[in-house]
């Protein structure tokens, strides 16, 4: 029994470091697929059968090895016995005489003992794992046990990929209701290349600046209710709104990616740069809260949450080379960005948080709210965080 579960312990560890390299859902079930057959030495094959209705679109399904040609493993086992035993029951499943895999062409392989063990997540069934062992040979107690341990790591694995997918799937098609403003982009960057075209080599410089970053919260929940093109409707018109306060306030629109702006202010003294910052943000609290009055008969309301840092940042020109394009832009890298990036994530319900440093050189000007220490994701040491608005 020591050696038992001895080689659980080592299975669930060596499962967990393949698995902890990736978050793409076919990956992970190829990985997951592969340790199923380690794990049952006298298994002819195995397969992880999707069975969660949206897998169609963010997974592929494997290809099963016990016919003379790939072929879908859903088409192949969705209707085996030990499959639909596993889903009626919601239960593992061993069947120990299954009928022959009739191939395309008519010819039968011969299999022995079949097993079946539902992946759970959140009591529903997202996937089954199913095992195929040689004929003659019989399912241990131990086999069963791994699998059905392997069926647990599965359930997260999965689970985490998928939402990581559907939060991918959110910021591309943000990005592009925003290509409208990419324009803004490029033109700034342009104006920086013509006055001094020495700087497309120059190597970023420290500079005293502000930066906020602008997300939305609420997207995902207003695209399950409305169509698409409504949808686009009302976020294109919020974040138009906000060009005009950006480019008053001095900021610069240096990412109009993922799901939302990054802005800089960096043309003044530290001061300015900070005051301009929060003028800007409040002026789009302001604006997205015109827009929600337009739309709140039709539209949940979209938050639009904001955090801005002020500090010391490496600015200077940045290429990004993608599959299709390379584009050039104006940007600002280092603790003070990502510090600001990590407010915008914390923040919640249309909430704008700031940094101590953003604090301390707008004192007098705005009344701030004391947050306390709070533990950012990505961020070693907690952070002195404060809000502009009294109740978000």
């Amino acid at each position: 029994m020591k050696k038992y579960y001895k080689e659980r312990f080592e299975a669930q560890r060596r499962v967990a470091r393949k698995l902890a390299s990736t978050m793409e859902v076919n990956q992970i079930l190829e990985r997951l697929r592969e340790e199923a057959r380690k794990m049952v030495p006298t298994s002819m094959e195995a397969c992880i059968l999707m069975i969660d209705p949206d897998a169609h679109k963010y997974t592929r399904p494997l290809q099963c090895a016990l016919y003379d040609k790939p072929v879908n493993c859903i088409s192949c086992k969705r209707k085996r016995p030990a499959i639909q035993k596993a889903l009626t029951r919601k239960k593992g499943v061993v069947i120990s005489n299954s009928d022959p895999i009739k191939r395309p062409d008519g010819t039968l392989v011969e299999i022995g003992p079949e097993a079946a063990i539902p992946i759970f997540v959140n009591d529903e069934i997202l996937a089954i794992i199913s095992v195929v062992s040689k004929p003659g040979t019989r399912f241990t107690r131990k086999d069963f046990y791994l699998i059905k341990d392997l069926s647990e790591i599965a359930g997260n694995a999965i689970s985490a990929a998928k939402s990581h997918w559907a939060i991918t799937q959110e910021k591309i098609g943000i990005s592009q209701m925003l290509t409208h403003l990419s324009p803004f982009v490029p033109q700034s960057v342009r104006r920086i290349v013509e006055k001094n075209p020495e700087m497309l080599t120059q190597e970023k410089e420290s500079k005293e600046l502000t930066v906020l970053f602008l997300d939305l919260e609420g997207y995902t929940k207003l695209s399950a209710s409305r169509s698409e093109t409504e949808v686009n409707e009302m976020v294109e018109k919020m974040f138009s709104s906000f060009v005009d306060p950006i480019h008053r306030s001095g900021g610069d629109i240096n990412e109009t990616a993922g799901d939302g702006l990054m802005i800089i202010f960096k043309n003044d003294d530290a001061k300015t740069n900070a005051f301009h910052a929060v003028k800007a943000a409040l002026d789009i609290h302001e604006r997205n809260h015109e827009i929600y009055k337009m739309f709140r008969d039709n539209f949940e309301p979209i938050s639009v949450n904001i955090g801005i840092n002020s500090g010391v940042a490496l600015v200077g020109m940045t290429t990004f080379k993608g599959s299709l394009d390379t584009r050039m832009t104006y940007t600002a890298s280092g603790p003070v960005t990502n510090l600001a990036a990590r407010l915008a994530d914390y923040a919640k319900g249309g909430d704008i948080l700031i940094g101590e440093e953003t604090a301390k050189m707008i004192d007098g000007l705005w009344p701030v709210f004391d947050q306390g220490l709070v533990h950012l994701k990505g961020i070693e040491k907690p952070q002195k965080v404060y809000s502009l608005l009294k109740n978000p």
